[in-house]
């Protein structure tokens, strides 16, 4: 499975961003996808996944409520909207991908990665 991010860029704090994951090679519906985020100097952090099925959905405690994780199977495409962005959100998004039914919050749980979309902002 190949796993590859956009979406991210420079936004004002309190502004909005939608993060977009493509996914190929595999079957996408019966992956379960995540948004995992890594700032410098920080381990990298879950922010939230998604089941194959909607409205199967995780997040990480700070981000609920401003963020929404969502996927579209027919177009093999994982989102992540961000609102509300704050001081503590810049990071590099990455999404991932597990072959499973089951959700998972820890990094080591996934086996597919993407390479990142750097999401910077500013006050």
């Amino acid at each position: 499975v190949q796993l590859a991010e956009s979406g991210g860029g420079l936004v004002q704090a309190g502004g909005s961003l939608r993060l977009s994951c493509a996914a190929s090679g595999g079957t996408f519906s019966r992956h379960v996808m995540a948004w995992f985020r890594q700032a410098p100097g920080k381990e990298r952090e879950f922010v939230a996944a998604i089941g194959s099925i909607s409205p199967n959905i995780r997040y990480k405690d700070s981000v609920r409520g401003r963020c929404t994780a969502t996927r579209d199977n027919a177009n093999n495409t994982l989102y992540l909207q961000m609102n509300s962005l704050q001081p503590e959100d810049p990071a590099v998004y990455y999404c991932a991908a597990r072959h499973t039914s089951t959700i998972y919050t820890t990094q080591d749980a996934y086996d597919y990665w993407g390479q990142g979309t750097q999401v910077t902002v500013s006050s």
